[in-house]
């Protein structure tokens, strides 16, 4: 069995660990600056999803698969419970875990998603990555160049060129398993995560600029998690914890009875 990638923080500490999950094209290093800060309180464990930044890649992308990787890893680390955090995709991946493995999980944080099937809506990066071609261009500038042909907001194409890397022919490459994420796409976009009941506390933190979680979805929301409670952050999009960090980390405090 691989084990996820992930970078540690306040390991000498002895309190319940909180796992971070990223989302779709992400990796650990987006929620650095959270896990210092977080790290000083609590273990804190920033990890990569499977066919992500250094994680292991595969063909295999359902939500249970990400389920699965999760057990997995606090086996390895021999981590009883934990608190899980998962953002987007990561937010997937933790729901259908808690849902499968409670007795595994002390408290739950979903970051701006629903347990409800998505439309797909990435197609229009995923043929801006696809249209890279790694045998022509040789800067990072360049490929940005690519990129900006189909993506206009700037951010975005910062948040997906994090995941060049120069591998051993001395090319750049993505981290990141196109092949698979682009494949299998509709496995975990599309698809709800599968009915189950987890019982115990449950967080979803929503960002006021973002329409991933809708007010109808709280009744579905509360179906599969009746002690959920949803908290919206202020000035904040999708990247709820780059658009308004202090207020999402003091969030995130409070439910965890760390203040």
């Amino acid at each position: 069995m691989e084990i996820l990638h992930s970078k540690i923080f306040g390991e000498q500490l002895t309190s319940t660990p909180l796992l971070v999950f990223h989302g779709l094209f992400g990796m650990l290093d987006n929620w650095g600056s959270f896990g210092k800060e977080m790290g000083e309180l609590l273990p804190v464990h920033l990890i990569d999803l499977r066919n992500h930044g250094r994680s292991f890649h595969s063909e295999n992308m359902s939500h249970d698969d990400l389920a699965g990787d999760i057990v997995a890893y606090m086996n390895h680390y021999g981590i009883d419970k934990a608190h899980v955090l998962g953002h987007s995709l990561g937010g997937k991946a933790v729901m259908q875990f808690a849902i499968r493995y409670p007795e595994m999980v002390e408290k739950l944080i979903v970051v701006d998603i629903a347990p409800k099937a998505y439309p797909p809506h990435h197609q229009g990066i995923i043929k801006a990555l696809e249209s890279v071609d790694f045998n022509t261009v040789t800067s990072r500038t360049e490929v940005e160049e690519v990129l900006s042909r189909y993506i206009p907001e700037k951010s975005t194409i910062q948040f997906l060129t994090k995941n060049l890397y120069w591998n051993d022919e001395k090319k750049l490459n993505w981290r990141f398993n196109l092949k698979t994420l682009s494949e299998k796409y509709n496995e975990f976009v599309s698809n709800a995560i599968k009915f189950g009941v987890f019982n115990e506390e449950t967080l979803f933190i929503a960002g006021e600029k973002s329409n991933y979680i809708l007010p109808q979805d709280e009744f579905a929301i509360r179906q599969q998690f009746p002690k959920a409670k949803v908290v919206t952050i202020k000035n904040a999009a999708h990247w709820v914890q780059a658009d308004n960090p202090a207020d999402f980390s003091m969030v995130v405090k409070d439910f965890l009875s760390l203040n």
